[in-house]
């Protein structure tokens, strides 16, 4: 089983809570007492998620958050990787250039092929 991050299942939460109105533009604080998360941290939240592109932010008096594109385009692997940052099944296939067993791992073959980085 995997287990995500705190933050991570938070910015699902707050993912899945825009999807769920998405003709509505919402504040921080409004996102924040619907889910009943502190409102620093889904600030916080927000603001990964805009600048990796799920999420649109407008400023002013009737500024705040939605999603940038249809919910069903959106995948719970991007919100993770917006809040965690690359998702990874090893550490080579994150940091390839890190691992001393590269040259002779069949498993970093298989992962890199699976992440489009044949031949590396």
């Amino acid at each position: 089983m995997i287990i995500l991050s705190k933050l991570a299942d938070y910015g699902v939460i707050v993912a899945t809570h825009l999807a769920a109105y998405p003709d509505r533009q919402v504040t921080a604080g409004a996102v924040a007492a619907a889910t009943q998360l502190p409102q620093a941290t889904v600030a916080k939240l927000l603001k990964a998620m805009a600048h990796a592109g799920l999420v649109a932010a407008t400023r002013g008096a009737s500024g705040g958050y939605r999603l940038a594109r249809e919910a069903t385009t959106i995948s719970v692997a991007e919100v993770i990787a917006a809040i965690d940052g690359d998702i990874g099944l090893t550490q080579c296939s994150v940091h390839v250039d890190e691992c001393s067993r590269t040259t002779y791992c069949p498993t970093a073959r298989l992962i890199a092929a699976q992440c489009g980085r044949v031949g590396q």
